[in-house]
């Protein structure tokens, strides 16, 4: 039989706890006056930011961050259809990453309850070294099954010599198809459940790799 082309397609996925915890938290305020609504969402703000401070001083909290904060002002409009007087807004956001989850679990359900406080999305990640190590192991697995399933095609035909000519992730072979991805976990917070503090059991997260080879047999 004369030389043969083999193309396959080589897949493979790891799963792992998560180890850090992504807590978004915004403050907001409101009010007629804009002096006192700016000054308001300093007041709510200053605990929050001294209580992050301290716990990633004692551990637990990898990092946080906080953005300036947000200033707008409306003119609502009342069921009547009339224009109402000007509301001023103001807003900051939180994020704080958590590596101790029972840590997260308190706080969280501590800050819900304070004034003027709306606790969003958290989501579930690695570190990155343990992503990027998981990357390569899972990418190097996948392209020994690509070699194993070619072997056995070849086998198959009665060829025994199996030669690698080209490897790539998905679609850079002509095929349309997604790249690899990482599937994080999130949890949607819903504070009214909040006490005395949330039981957080988030799902693994899955990492996954997979390879088009092409090759040839004879």
């Amino acid at each position: 039989m004369s030389e043969v082309t083999i193309t396959v397609r080589g897949e493979h996925e790891a799963v792992h706890a998560p180890e850090e915890a992504v807590a978004h938290v915004s403050v907001h305020s409101e009010g007629p006056e804009r002096g006192a609504v700016v000054e308001r969402i300093a007041t709510l703000t200053a605990p929050i930011r001294d209580d992050l401070a301290a716990r990633k001083d004692a551990g637990g909290l990898a990092e946080w961050t906080s953005g300036r904060a947000s200033v707008w002002a409306e003119r609502p409009w009342n069921a009547d259809g009339k224009r109402l007087a000007v509301v001023h807004h103001a807003t900051v956001g939180f994020t704080a990453t958590f590596t101790d989850f029972p840590a997260l679990s308190w706080w969280l359900s501590e800050v819900a309850e304070r004034d003027g406080v709306q606790v969003g999305e958290i989501t579930w990640r690695l570190t990155r070294a343990t992503e990027a190590e998981l990357e390569r192991e899972v990418a190097a697995t996948a392209v020994r099954a690509a070699v194993e399933r070619a072997t056995a095609y070849a086998h198959a035909l009665g060829l025994t010599e199996v030669a690698p000519v080209e490897i790539a992730d998905l679609s850079l072979l002509g095929h349309d198809a997604p790249p690899p991805v990482l599937r994080m976990a999130k949890t949607s917070f819903d504070s009214a459940a909040a006490s005395p503090a949330l039981d957080f059991r988030p799902d693994d997260i899955t990492v996954s790799a997979a390879v088009e080879a092409r090759f040839t047999a004879r």
